[in-house]
């Protein structure tokens, strides 16, 4: 019984490492993480008792031997050990996510109902084959093959290809795997439906600001002297309101669109353009540089890439103080090329970094609104350049300015005068 009771200590403590690493890694990864702990200790409690049954004959005997009060102590725990076991196989089974204990060759050692329903595995006859070649024509075979070292987000369960599933593989002890995978189908739904709302009420707004502010735009001034002020404010909002608008409307666009049509984009003149914007934008209270050696062009969308790109430019002219420097780069990396806006404006703490790209997140909001921004250029950002296989890294120092780099792959770099990849 040494070897039961051993066994039994380690459910509490293997939930007790769990919440531990939830703490530190956030409590989705760590609840993901104090489940298959407790359920891997589970299922090597089904298996020492088992043992425990071939070699005593059966897991209620006692052995010879013992005294009447031994002998009831003995019974005693014996039935608490297997009252526990049973509560536990049952609230394993009944997870709603699925749950698949693994080997180090990935072969199937235990799973739940949840991996019935929704990976389509069958017991028994699942038990001890290689998951990947069970799941073989499932985008998870490959995944799985490749080591899956990161989380795989948003795909078909093979159970069921019409709903979706997140899966993560998670290493356990020191020869095993495990693996969890989330039905996300209700989620995927509400995510469409908050992206039809926001476009169709984006689309109805649009003509009737444009009404607003054509009237508004009729209205002399000089006609109602003492309306002066609260025209010109009513002018601004209703600008700014319909900005706003365009650029849902444009995120909406960017979010349901899974590429674009590529086309050679000549960064030389989208250079050139891209500064007169600045300075025009600027009115000539900043010094702005533009470096461009990189001599390639990119393979994308003109237009988004363009409103990309600006949208840097823009952010930089309104958060950077009267008098302060703005540099464009567009240089060659051993990686492929970069696009770089610098500045030496207000600088942003570390702390907001990872939320920039978030829509309408501000590190500021008195400062945002006396810059007329939206909160939406750097989601806009984030998304053209994912199109793109590009990625925005943002670098920053209260006080000490900013650094908005998009770093784009050689498979999207053309030679000047060619269509060859660089």
């Amino acid at each position: 019984m040494q070897q039961s009771s051993e066994s039994t200590w380690k459910l509490p403590a293997a939930l007790a490492a769990g919440l531990v690493v939830g703490a530190a890694l956030g409590w989705l990864a760590g609840g993901y993480i104090a489940i298959g702990v407790s359920l891997v200790a589970v299922a090597e409690t089904v298996l020492l008792l088992t043992r425990i049954r071939h070699q005593t004959g059966s897991m209620m005997t006692a052995p010879p031997g013992l005294s009447p009060l031994q002998h009831d102590r003995f019974m005693t725990r014996s039935r608490r050990i297997a009252s526990s076991l049973r509560d536990l196989r049952s609230a394993a089974g009944n997870l709603p996510d699925a749950v698949v204990l693994l080997d180090n060759e990935q072969h199937v050692r235990w799973f739940n109902h949840a991996a019935e329903d929704l990976l389509g595995l069958r017991r028994p006859q699942d038990r001890g084959t290689a998951l990947h070649e069970r799941l073989s024509t499932t985008e998870l075979a490959g995944w799985l093959k490749d080591g899956a070292f990161e989380p795989l987000n948003d795909v078909a369960a093979p159970g069921h290809p019409n709903r979706h599933i997140n899966v993560t593989l998670l290493p356990f002890g020191r020869r095993q795997r495990l693996l969890l995978a989330r039905d996300i189908s209700h989620l995927t739904r509400l995510e469409q439906i908050r992206r039809d709302f926001v476009a169709n009420v984006s689309h109805e707004l649009r003509t009737p600001l444009t009404v607003i502010h054509g009237y508004l735009e009729l209205i002399d001034p000089s006609d109602v002297p003492e309306l002066a002020p609260v025209l010109g404010e009513m002018r601004a909002q209703s600008k700014r309101m319909g900005q706003i608008v365009e650029d849902l409307l444009t995120l909406s666009r960017l979010e349901t669109q899974e590429h674009v049509a590529d086309e050679r984009v000549q960064m030389t003149p989208l250079m050139a353009t891209i500064r007169r914007e600045a300075e025009a934008l600027s009115q000539g209270r900043h010094h702005i540089v533009l470096e461009s050696t990189a001599e390639t062009d990119l393979l994308g969308s003109v237009k988004d890439l363009h409103s990309a790109l600006s949208n840097l430019v823009s952010n930089a002219v309104r958060y950077t103080p009267t008098g302060g420097n703005i540099t464009i780069r567009w240089l060659r990396t051993p990686e492929g090329a970069t696009y770089s806006v610098t500045d030496t404006g207000f600088g942003i703490p570390a702390s907001h970094l990872a939320r920039l790209t978030e829509r309408f997140y501000r590190v500021s909001s008195s400062r945002s609104r006396d810059s007329g921004g939206t909160g939406l250029g750097l989601s806009i950002v984030k998304h053209v350049l994912n199109l793109h296989q590009a990625r925005l890294d943002i670098q920053s120092e209260p006080g000490q300015g900013s650094t908005f780099s998009c770093c784009f792959g050689h498979e999207r770099l053309l030679k000047l005068g060619g269509s060859d990849e660089v």
